[in-house]
């Protein structure tokens, strides 16, 4: 069996090291193999977002290298479609797997499926309910051409029957979160980032998405809001490249208190987690990340499709406005917070993803 795995940006190189370990496992212990090649498109270009992730998880290095970004959504992902199509048709595998919900999840759907090809999507069923959002329309669109929906949690599932996924001929599996498989692997092999000193108990923040770093007024609301927090307690904030670019751009200077570092890589990432007392982000990852490591989260959005977060009382949806973020803040501590849930299965989602995908395969 022939599988090409899609990747593009540094979650689903976090996501892929998860199943690429388990066909490793799997080729072990059996006598039929499984072929593995990666595609990255090159969505995240910066060697911290990038080159460092497969060189620290020792992920397989791509076997091609698509080196497609800094394009609009409408071109980045046509090229995206027209490259993938030409390695599909010299590679000829039977399925496609993809992660998530960027530009390079669609691309590679949409390229396997006109070819008639099995594709295979990991993170299938999550819904944040804002068309306004590129990564939902990317989601929906992903989930109605696959052949596999690989859902991480039950509400995932239920989104799905909602939208009659039960009367297409689609798969749908509750498999859990490869993420947390992820978490549990590598978290003794957390780094604490060269630039940070060894104290903890700092507030660690990541804002990247578009719908907050495209809006001159909500961004300007949020870094007044960690500007006041940092005085309160040390903010640690890992700066995407689109976020340094729109703080230029709308002359956005982050308060004094707030430690600005570059992008970290996974390990260095799971130290900050690990040794903060909170997480304030826009992510979706970070959000359950923070889950995994027992943190509380503030979510600077007006949705999330984690809602199972928000409905166990460990995550807080505040949107954007500089009030409600300081309002969530100051609050967590009166808040009894149980973190003792199972909300993303077992640490063995590698495992399934990997067995349905040969249970599955004629």
């Amino acid at each position: 069996m022939k599988i090409i795995t899609i990747v593009g940006a540094r979650p689903q190189f976090v996501k892929a090291a998860v199943v690429s370990r388990a066909i490793e496992e799997y080729n072990k212990h059996n006598d039929s193999k499984i072929t593995e090649l990666i595609v990255h498109t090159g969505q995240h270009f910066d060697e911290n977002m990038s080159s460092v992730f497969f060189d620290q998880m020792n992920i397989p290095k791509p076997h091609y290298n698509l080196e497609i970004n800094s394009l609009s959504h409408g071109a980045m992902t046509g090229k995206m479609l027209t490259k993938i199509e030409e390695v599909l048709v010299e590679e000829k595998p039977d399925w496609v797997l993809v992660y998530g919900d960027t530009n390079s999840t669609i691309a590679g759907a949409l390229a396997a499926k006109k070819m008639h090809i099995k594709v295979a999507h990991v993170e299938a069923g999550l819904r944040s309910f804002n068309m306004d959002m590129p990564e939902e329309i990317n989601r929906i669109l992903t989930d109605r051409i696959s052949d596999i929906l690989f859902c991480p949690t039950d509400t995932a599932i239920e989104n799905l029957k909602k939208e009659g996924y039960f009367n297409l001929d689609i798969t749908q599996i509750k498999c859990g979160d490869v993420m947390y498989d992820a978490a549990l692997y590598y978290t003794d092999r957390a780094e604490r980032p060269e630039t940070v000193t060894a104290e903890a108990d700092f507030i660690l923040s990541t804002i990247h998405r578009q719908e907050n770093t495209d809006d001159k007024g909500k961004l300007t609301e949020i870094f007044d809001a960690l500007a006041e927090i940092a005085k309160q307690k040390k903010v640690i904030l890992p700066l995407h490249p689109r976020t340094i670019k729109k703080l230029n751009e709308f002359d956005i200077v982050p308060g004094k208190d707030i430690q600005i570092l570059k992008p970290v890589g996974y390990f260095e990432m799971i130290w900050l987690l690990k040794n903060s007392s909170c997480v304030i982000t826009d992510s979706g990852g970070l959000q359950k990340e923070a889950f995994f490591f027992k943190k509380p989260c503030i979510t600077v959005r007006d949705e999330t499709e984690w809602v199972e977060l928000i409905q166990n009382g460990v995550n807080f949806l505040t949107g954007s406005n500089k009030n409600r973020i300081l309002a969530a803040f100051n609050d967590l501590e009166n808040k009894g917070i149980d973190f003792n849930i199972n909300l993303y299965g077992q640490g063995d989602t590698g495992n399934i993803i990997v067995e349905e995908l040969v249970g599955h395969t004629t």
